[in-house]
């Protein structure tokens, strides 16, 4: 199967917040996506984070799918 894509992208500014190992970030169209990760220390941290208190997590519903 042949796929020819034409497209024109303009792209004034763009914000990324956050960024995780599992994340894609995916402008127009790819033939493939290859996967990169690195795992970078940025913050200087010198133990692993403190365990999260699952039932300090406040649940936000999703809209049903139509």
């Amino acid at each position: 199967m042949n796929l020819t894509v034409h497209q024109t992208i303009t792209i004034n500014q763009l914000r990324v917040e956050n960024v995780n190992n599992s994340s894609v970030l995916q402008i127009g169209s790819a033939g493939s996506i290859r996967s990169y990760s690195q795992l970078l220390n940025t913050g200087g941290f010198t133990q692993p984070a403190p365990q999260l208190d699952e039932s300090a997590l406040s649940l936000v519903p999703l809209p049903h799918p139509t």
